[in-house]
């Protein structure tokens, strides 16, 4: 018998749940962990919730923040940047947060060439490296599958933090869905410090044309390849947290989101036996 899955819940998982509900439901499932947002429409971090009562709310049922979702674009750094990290990184700091999700540029258009996004990328690093040191909070840096996006595989955000020296403060989001979606076969075990899971059960839908809006829980009928690919993960040396992240409208309106939820945990712990 292999061990246990560790699991968690993004806030992506039931976005219109209060905060309180929705810790409750991370502790009805037993998850000892859950991810929060800036970027939820029309809200601030958890509805303008101070930080000190996410800590407390948390504290209350043993819950850890494990990130606050995201800054973006984290490549492109500016004054505006600085700013947008320095306020994440307090709340962060506040509200007990390991670390802090970045999320590279994705949008059609972007003009720069390969050598300009790579050289983005290090200034950004270089500069957040400092800033992640004086919070006492990671980086979490998750490449994005879509065409379009300015940093799609994790090979290249490692030698990218290898190359600025940083190596304490930054680590790698494996999400599930974009490592499919990139066609990336390599996996960074020790440098993996978060994994999100989502399923997509469309199998109809080219490649390139998969959006957030398809990702739902796991399940018996995922093409993504879950299971094989956290089995990999953790056969490796991975021993984090996976932690749920589906964007499908039709995920948000289930009338019983802790019996899906269950239902894909049972399923996932399944595939272990």
């Amino acid at each position: 018998m292999k061990s246990p899955l560790r699991f968690a819940l993004n806030r992506m998982v039931a976005p219109n749940l209060s905060l309180p509900d929705f810790i409750q439901l991370a502790a009805s499932l037993k998850c000892d962990a859950i991810e929060i947002r800036n970027d939820l429409k029309g809200h601030d971090i958890e509805y303008g919730t101070p930080a000190s009562r996410v800590r407390e709310l948390c504290a209350v049922q043993g819950i850890t923040v494990l990130s606050i979702n995201a800054l973006y674009p984290f490549d492109v750094w500016n004054d505006e940047r600085r700013a947008q990290a320095i306020t994440l990184a307090t709340y962060a700091r506040e509200c007990g947060a390991q670390g802090l999700v970045m999320c590279p540029l994705n949008e059609r258009g972007d003009s720069r060439n390969e050598a300009q996004r790579a050289a983005g990328l290090r200034t950004a690093l270089s500069e957040l490296a400092p800033i992640l040191r004086e919070y006492g909070i990671l980086g979490f840096i998750e490449p994005l599958g879509f065409e379009e996006c300015a940093l799609r595989r994790k090979r290249v955000a490692v030698d990218a933090i290898q190359s600025i020296g940083g190596l304490d403060v930054f680590r790698l989001v494996h999400d599930t869905f974009h490592h499919h979606l990139a066609s990336e076969q390599e996996f960074f075990p020790q440098l993996t410090g978060l994994v999100h899971i989502s399923g997509v059960e469309d199998a109809e839908a080219p490649l390139n044309s998969i959006r957030d809006g398809h990702r739902v829980l796991v399940g018996e009928g995922d093409i993504l390849g879950n299971a094989a690919q956290i089995d990999t993960l953790l056969s490796s040396g991975y021993s984090g947290y996976l932690s749920f992240e589906p964007f499908a409208e039709s995920v948000h309106a289930l009338a019983d989101i802790q019996q899906a939820l269950g239902a894909s945990i049972a399923h996932l712990q399944g595939t272990r036996t």
